[in-house]
């Protein structure tokens, strides 16, 4: 007497055993869908979200987020720096750097590479390369001794050990009375990184005054690197902090060299998130199909029900009750499951490795990940569960729409 008539019947009609066991069948079906359909999709775009935090973590940490660089070098640097950081409040932390290419070789092997002249107590503050030593420490990197930082890959590759020396040959001539010869240094391996093999197999560090006396500058940078609290910005921020000195810096960002492996990132998530919906989609159409029957086997009810003084709109609400309890079940059990699968997936996978003795992930393929991250974000999953229960709702109109225009007087004709 206190609920509303259509929902009172329409869960008395949930709760009661079918004449047609295939209806229920179909109503179990339509649930089942239901909940697959959302779990997977949370559960795939959590870990695609894992993905895309780790990569920038990894590769924004190492590669330069926003930069000022300068034709000639920047001799006093420091109060540009500072500067820099006290007009832009996203800029957490400015280091200077001078960049050179060349060749690495030792024993026979040659292998390119980037190397990145830096000033160690600097470079701590926007580069996660302090935290990913296997060996050594970038405070070895000390002005005049010629140390050089190299990544894992790099290091094998070339057969080198801490202490061991490598020659790294400029794509630069110098004439001498032999003729010309190209420009090399002899530097000591003082320390060992890694972070993904893309990163490990490409890059090195050495002191920025060595990277200045290797390219015969004068004391001073090539320009400044900067650490943002919001990536998304660094445009603004290098325009910004190149107007410092117009007419003698120019702005550069992470969009200019990583952009792109973002943007099909972020295309890649929409793209498998609107093919699993698609899951959704097709489970929410079986909830018209077992309602079309359950109406069809319920004509009698109905008919008896408008008989009693029931309006077509009563009888519709009836039906759409029933095609909601549906949808909202198959959408809690979702949710429910697909943030429990979420929360928990890397860990399913490190016992599936473990019991058929497989490894699932190799770090040197996947940017130096060896497991599979994973992050839930509220708004995707608020986002799926609004969708779910939206379709849901949409799909029991045309049911209950056909349930409200049963005719008793012809229903009841031959009962």
């Amino acid at each position: 007497m206190f609920r509303p008539l259509a929902l009172f019947i329409g869960l008395r009609y949930t709760k009661a055993k079918r004449k047609n066991g295939f209806i229920s069948f179909i109503s179990l079906i339509s649930m089942i869908g239901l909940t697959l359909g959302v779990a997977v999709l949370i559960t795939v775009l959590s870990v695609m979200n894992g993905f895309d935090k780790e990569l920038k973590s990894k590769i924004l940490g190492m590669v330069p987020q926003a930069t000022v660089s300068s034709y000639d070098i920047i001799a006093d640097w420091q109060p540009l720096a500072k500067q820099i950081q006290d007009d832009n409040k996203e800029v957490q932390a400015v280091a200077p750097f001078i960049h050179l290419q060349g060749m690495l070789t030792s024993e026979g092997q040659v292998s390119g590479v980037m190397v990145t002249g830096i000033d160690p107590a600097y470079e701590k503050q926007v580069s996660i390369i302090d935290e990913h030593m296997l060996a050594g420490s970038l405070d070895d990197l000390k002005e005049g001794e010629f140390g050089i930082v190299l990544g894992e890959s790099m290091a094998i590759s070339l057969g080198l050990q801490l202490g061991d020396k490598v020659t790294l040959v400029l794509p630069e001539a110098s004439p001498s009375a032999a003729g010309v010869i190209p420009r090399f240094k002899r530097f000591t391996l003082v320390g060992v990184f890694r972070i993904s093999n893309e990163v490990d197999s490409a890059m090195g560090f050495v002191q920025m005054r060595d990277a200045g006396v290797m390219l015969r500058l004068p004391e001073g940078a090539q320009g400044l690197r900067m650490k943002l609290s919001d990536i998304f910005v660094a445009p603004q921020v290098a325009q910004k902090a190149a107007s410092l000195d117009a007419g003698n810096l120019i702005p550069g960002d992470w969009t200019n060299t990583h952009g792109n492996l973002f943007s099909a990132i972020r295309m890649e998530k929409a793209m498998i998130g609107l093919l699993l919906f698609l899951i959704v989609i097709v489970a929410a159409f079986n909830i018209v199909s077992s309602l079309v029957m359950l109406v069809t086997d319920k004509k009698s009810d109905i008919a008896i029900l408008k008989t009693f003084g029931a309006s077509p709109k009563l009888v519709m609400q009836t039906f759409m009750v029933q095609g909601m309890i549906i949808g909202v079940i198959g959408t809690v059990l979702g949710t429910v499951l697909g943030v429990t699968l979420a929360l928990t997936v890397n860990d399913i996978l490190i016992l599936i490795s473990r019991t058929f003795g497989v490894s699932l992930f190799d770090g040197s393929v996947y940017f130096g990940m060896d497991y599979l991250p994973s992050q839930v974000q509220f708004a995707d999953v608020a986002l799926i569960v609004i969708a779910s229960f939206l379709l849901s709702f949409l799909m029991t109109i045309y049911p209950a729409y056909k349930a409200a225009k049963i005719q008793p007087a012809q229903t009841l004709r031959y009962e």
